[in-house]
């Protein structure tokens, strides 16, 4: 594939979400779980010109991914896509002026092919997408492809069809299963973080991979790492293994395959990364 698409996780984690796809004619903000300040000191700190967003994809209604979104809609002018089910899904969304999606639309936005999916989240309606910059000679074959997946207990068919053969794959890597169990939660809270309706932990995402990656894949990037019940490190070392990658640093939070054409690393609640 030909790099044609950037992606920047400003903020990933159970505190606050945000994430900038940059496309050949324009950027998309996926959630808006930051304050606006925060939003643009994170941007300015890797060089990602928000000013640039030309639509925002809200993936479902959970606090840590809509917290920003009344300040936003006072200064952005673009639409804001969501599905139905989110946008009634908080009273503090039910006014607000969202352009309604399906779960399984494709968008035209910013030069990508922006394809939604259904997660399974506890919530009403939730999505995550793929993003493609489409070849003008081989529309089966595109010439970028980014992958998006968070906040789901499980892996959906319709997301594992979606996300096969990016070049980048974000995907959730929210817990480490030992952790949680011996950690802090209560019951009640474990037992939703590990359900079907909860998040992904270190263990399942590394065994889908084999179905996602090919060797049109050069990045993947674990998201949403719960700070009480992960480490940077337990999570590339996970997805590491999956795909035969070894440590690239002392700590083991990047890892490469030898040939050194896959990289394995992790995003964070408290500072932004970048993947070109």
């Amino acid at each position: 594939m030909t790099p044609c698409m950037h992606l920047y996780v400003l903020a990933s984690g159970s505190k606050g979400n945000a994430a900038v796809v940059e496309g050949p004619h324009g950027s998309v903000l996926i959630d808006c779980g930051l304050s606006r300040k925060r939003l643009h000191e994170r941007a300015d700190e890797v060089g990602c010109n928000l000013a640039n967003v030309v639509a925002v994809l809200l993936t479902h209604e959970h606090g840590d991914h809509t917290g920003g979104l009344t300040v936003l809609f006072n200064h952005f002018g673009g639409p804001v896509y969501t599905t139905a089910g989110t946008a009634s899904g908080r009273r503090h969304l039910a006014n607000l002026p969202f352009t309604l999606v399906d779960h399984d639309q494709t968008l035209e936005v910013a030069g990508m092919r922006v394809r939604a999916f259904p997660t399974s989240h506890d919530v009403c309606d939730p999505m995550c997408f793929r993003f493609e910059v489409p070849s003008p000679d081989d529309p089966l074959h595109p010439r970028d492809a980014i992958g998006w997946v968070t906040d789901t207990g499980f892996v959906t068919d319709e997301a594992i069809e979606a996300l096969y053969g990016c070049r980048i794959l974000g995907i959730e890597a929210n817990h480490d299963p030992r952790m949680l169990a011996s950690g802090p939660y209560p019951a009640f809270l474990k037992a939703r973080v590990a359900g079907d309706t909860g998040h992904l932990s270190n263990d399942q995402a590394a065994q889908v991979l084999p179905d996602l990656v090919t060797s049109d894949t050069e990045t993947i990037v674990a998201l949403h790492l719960s700070q009480e019940n992960n480490r940077p490190s337990l999570a590339v070392r996970a997805l590491a293994a999956a795909v035969g990658a070894e440590p690239a640093n002392t700590t083991f939070t990047e890892a490469r395959t030898p040939d050194g054409l896959l990289t394995v690393c992790a995003s964070a609640q408290d500072r932004p990364l970048v993947v070109w």
